[in-house]
């Protein structure tokens, strides 16, 4: 039998070098994107570099002037204060292009990372719910932050050091041969061995990285969930499993910090033990050679100095290798969340349908509808319902019925595996994004409230709304006087998820969100079941003033909220078994029979005979 030449291990090796060739160059083609608006300043941080620092290698070719010409030969006076004055003239203009370099790449760093920051939180906000479905609130909470941040440091780190040490080394070679060429060839042979050791720590650093980055992502997962679920976690008084749980994730990522740290500093005295080898070697060679008279001293004080200075870059720029291993992974991380696609996407310019708002009728059609979260578990099955505009349906059922999951495809979160969903006639995937939501409105269980004002909160931060609007919205569902008792009334700052108003408050202001967004379909998803039966009665007369003239899908756990609806539709297992009026249903003594006859007797819900 003959051997295969590609063997397992083989193709492993090619396979595995492809993909770091191929994301090294996906990695480098992204950064200049983003850096190609600012090469002008590119342009100028690498011309004040070039001043700067040939205006600061001059200063030891002074000092060796100084020493060679002049105090070997016992001359001194005004020749030694010409040039005390000119080394700190070339001193001073060091200093001001230093200035201006660094100036210059902050700026045009701080700038890029402003642009990819707003360009990544722009494109999660537009994914599909199914990604964040399956991907961490920390991991893209990092992504934003501490992945762009480190991106930052390539600017304004490994890119100077790449520019102003590149710069400085080439400089100091020339000038190194021209003072002595034997003793510069001797400085020489260090750099294959920084090489091979940068090669030989190279996948090393890069796996600590990504350790301690992964472990930093779940440890920040960890805290933003305990602190979203506290009252639960307190209610069950679950702090010290909490905390023992949060010791593991913070004790992990310590594990990892520490490791990456001692990767860090072996790698950095790695190099400072080389370069200080040399420079002992190179003291000694040049303190023979001055000895035997071959080499002057101020020749030797400015070799010194250049081969201190020779290392200092070579230091920098491997010290620097460990931040481009970091900003390695960093863009990798914010490359993957950039090119996932959402599942829903934005219709072909081909196949757009404009949706004019004033025109829109509001009537809902699924058609032969089938859905799953996973492809061989649906949730609906081939459901065929008919909403007229204007209609109030009320939807019941079980839990895992298909209720929300009816009001996800219809906001599209989702897409449909079979069958389509109308509005008016014209499949949603036909309207772009935008157009389905100004047209769709939806009011949740629990009604997000971000931190700002009540103002703010009902505009949703658009200037164009104004605070008359806002004000006769919340007089109209009857949140005028709640607004008004809060102590700066409309101006009064809530707090994250509006944590200082009761529920009922809460879903009074997102109805008046409703209706200063004033969209046609209106969509209540269990709007009343945390609620009190007084502040129930006050949602329930504010759901009668916004539904008017706007079809409005209802659904609720309790019967009570649906009772008066035009339609009541009963869900079960995915599929739309019962469909009616309220005395209709109750005749027929189906389901929602059942179901009324028994939060009747259960006393929950206080219903009418």
């Amino acid at each position: 039998m003959t051997k295969s030449n590609n063997s397992p291990s083989t193709d492993g090796t090619s396979t595995k070098a492809n993909r770091q060739t191929s994301f090294a160059s996906s990695t480098l083609k992204l950064l200049m994107g983003y850096a190609k608006p600012h090469t002008l300043a590119f342009v100028g941080v690498a011309i004040c570099a070039l001043l700067g620092i040939s205006a600061e290698l001059l200063q030891p070719l002074i000092v060796q002037i100084a020493i060679d010409d002049h105090l070997a030969k016992g001359e001194g006076g005004s020749s030694l204060i010409r040039l005390g004055i000119f080394y700190l003239g070339i001193a001073i203009v060091s200093f001001i292009f230093t200035y201006l370099q660094n100036n210059l790449l902050q700026y045009a760093g701080q700038s890029i990372i402003a642009r990819i920051r707003k360009d990544l939180f722009g494109h999660i906000s537009k994914m599909s719910m199914s990604f964040f479905d399956r991907t961490h609130s920390g991991s893209l909470v990092t992504n934003v932050s501490n992945d762009t941040e480190t991106i930052s440091q390539f600017f304004t780190q490994v890119l100077l050091s790449l520019v102003r040490d590149g710069m400085m080394l080439i400089l100091i070679i020339v000038l190194m041969f021209s003072l002595d060429p034997q003793l510069a060839a001797f400085s020489m042979l260090i750099l294959p061995v920084i090489f091979v050791v940068a090669a030989l720590f190279r996948s090393y650093l890069r796996s600590t990285y990504q350790q301690a980055r992964s472990r930093l992502s779940r440890l920040i997962a960890f805290t933003a969930e305990n602190l979203s679920g506290m009252g639960l976690i307190q209610s069950f008084r679950q702090e010290d499993e909490q905390l023992g749980r949060f010791t593991e994730q913070n004790r992990k990522y310590w594990d990892a910090n520490l490791k990456q740290i001692r990767s860090n500093v072996l790698f950095n005295r790695t190099f400072d033990i080389l370069g200080n080898a040399a420079l002992v070697l190179m003291v000694w060679l040049g303190g023979r050679a001055v000895l035997g008279q071959s080499m002057e001293v101020g020749v030797l004080y400015a070799f010194v100095s250049y081969i201190r200075q020779f290392f200092q870059p070579i230091n920098q720029i491997t010290m620097q290798w460990n931040t481009f291993q970091s900003t390695t992974v960093a863009v990798e991380r914010i490359q993957r969340v950039l090119q996932t696609q959402p599942n829903v996407g934005e219709p072909l310019d081909t196949e757009r349908v404009s949706l004019d708002k004033t025109a829109l009728r509001g009537d809902v059609d699924f058609r032969n509808v089938t859905f799953g979260y996973r492809p061989d578990r649906p949730v609906l099955k081939s459901l065929d319902l008919h909403i007229q505009s204007g209609e109030m349906i009320g939807v019941v059922g079980t839990t895992g019925a298909g209720k929300s999951t009816l009001i996800s495809l219809l906001n599209r979160f989702y897409d449909v595996n079979q069958g389509s969903i109308e509005i008016d006639g014209t499949d949603i995937r036909k309207f772009s994004q935008s157009d389905l939501h100004a047209a769709v409105g939806l009011i949740q269980q629990d009604p997000y409230l971000f931190a700002g004002s009540i103002i703010d909160n009902v505009r949703l931060f658009r200037e164009d709304i104004t605070r008359e609007q806002v004000i006769e919205a919340c007089r109209f569902v009857g949140a005028h006087p709640m607004i008004l008792r809060l102590p700066s009334g409309y101006d009064t700052h809530l707090s994250e998820r509006g944590s200082g108003l009761s529920a009922g408050e809460r879903q009074l202001i997102s109805f008046a969100r409703i209706l200063v967004f004033r969209p046609k379909i209106l969509i209540l998803d269990e709007a009343t079941a945390n609620l009190d039966s007084e502040t129930e009665k006050l949602v329930q007369q504010a759901l009668a003033s916004v539904s008017k003239g706007r079809t409005t899908i209802v659904i609720a756990h309790r019967l009570s909220t649906i009772m008066h609806a035009d339609r009541i539709l009963v869900m079960q297992n995915g599929e739309l078994t019962e469909q009616g009026t309220h005395a209709q249903l109750l005749a027929s003594g189906g389901h929602y029979a059942d179901l009324y006859r028994h939060a009747r007797q259960s006393g929950r819900e206080q219903l009418p005979s």
